[in-house]
């Protein structure tokens, strides 16, 4: 017995040992450190964490190095989570000055946020988890989340980590990337994110750009909603891009087949067709036969006869039938007209007219050829 309290003076409380595993009890596990009393590690002191069980943090034969919290009544009380504790700290001085990410994974989810292992009991506010408002993190037991230390303080044991930092700082990182590989002329893929009475927010990857309510479309658009809707994916074309407000100018239309395209599939020389009048001017009058696709009458083709102006004949708004007479869908240019449609319908209106005319004296000859006979009898 004296030479065993002898050997266990030779201990001191913080000194490190090593020791190996020889027995696990459900609320101490007990290391021979070399001595011929074992020494005790209470569950307490296995990890910064709680521990429901010795056998989820350590197994017999396992080699620990432990400090000596306490000595005493020829007991050695042992503490693991004291040693991980200080390697820890350094670890975690050096990552919070360096600002390093890291990843750990939640060991416990709690109200207000979440518990992680990081050789000490480190904490994630509900609000530095995601850039999203979480409901429910029960789904986050177990998860591995890449972190960084944005509160560090030994005196008061306070370790704050946040999640939601290293995604903020990654797409930072991408939105900058993205902002200096655009250049106008670029036809990409976006996501639809916002609508505005002004127009339509596109998400380029992590970055948003303006499509102006003028630019989604060829045709008038009233409101952006008559066009695209939230989650669509639309391609755009940019516009400009100012890097220093991080503004994106995008354009739809630009991506769309314009209303000239493929022109003389739909309308075709000779052809009679239904059109508003838009414009009136000098020369003639301008009218739309399609979405965005006007084509001229000029003034000498308005009427079967001699007009000053077109405004003597037409107004803005009004429907019309016109003649196409030419298509040119490489200039844009269509060429109408009214008069060629008032001269057919007068050629057809004279032909019925002779042949009613001819049907008439052909039924007056028969009758007069009757009363003949009649006095020939």
């Amino acid at each position: 017995m004296s030479e065993e309290s002898k050997e266990l003076k030779e201990l001191n409380v913080d000194d490190t040992v090593t020791g190996t595993v020889v027995k696990l009890d459900d609320k101490q596990v007990l290391v021979d450190i070399g001595y011929k009393t074992e020494g005790i590690l209470p569950i307490s002191e296995l990890s910064n964490l709680h521990v429901e069980s010795t056998s989820d943090v350590v197994e017999e034969g396992d080699t620990l190095t432990l400090k000596v919290k306490k000595i005493e009544d020829d007991e050695v009380i042992l503490s693991k989570k004291a040693i991980d504790a200080e390697k820890a700290w350094k670890e975690l001085e050096e990552k919070y000055e360096n600002k390093e990410v890291f990843e750990t994974t939640v060991k416990e989810v709690v109200k207000g946020g979440l518990v992680v292992d990081i050789g000490l009991r480190g904490f994630i506010p509900a609000s530095l988890v995601e850039t999203f408002f979480v409901e429910d993190f029960s789904e986050y037991q177990g998860k591995t989340l890449t972190v960084q230390i944005v509160d560090l303080d030994k005196e008061q044991n306070r370790i704050i980590l946040s999640h939601r930092a290293v995604v903020e700082a990654e797409a930072n990182e991408k939105k900058n990337a993205l902002l200096q590989s655009l250049e106008p002329g670029q036809v990409v893929e976006g996501t639809v994110q916002r609508i505005t009475n002004f127009g339509a927010f596109v998400d380029l990857g992590g970055i948003d750009g303006l499509v102006h309510i003028s630019q989604l479309s060829h045709e008038h658009v009233e409101k952006a909603s008559d066009i695209v809707s939230e989650g669509d994916k639309i391609k755009v074309e940019i516009l400009s891009v100012d890097r220093d407000s991080e503004r994106i100018s995008l354009s739809h239309k630009n991506t769309l087949p314009g209303p000239w395209a493929n022109i003389q599939e739909r309308i075709s020389s000779g052809d009679t067709v239904e059109g508003t009048v838009k414009r009136l001017v000098n020369f003639g009058a301008f009218v739309e036969i399609f979405p965005g696709v006007e084509g001229l009458v000029h003034i000498s083709q308005i009427a079967n006869r001699h007009i000053g102006t077109p405004q003597e004949v037409l107004e803005i708004g009004q429907k019309i039938n016109v003649k196409v007479l030419d298509v040119n869908e490489q200039e844009e240019r269509i060429s109408l007209s009214i008069k060629e449609l008032e001269q057919e319908q007068e050629e057809k209106d004279y032909k019925q007219y002779e042949k009613d005319e001819e049907q008439s004296g052909f039924h007056l000859g028969d009758l007069i050829g009757d009363k003949l006979d009649k006095y020939k009898k």
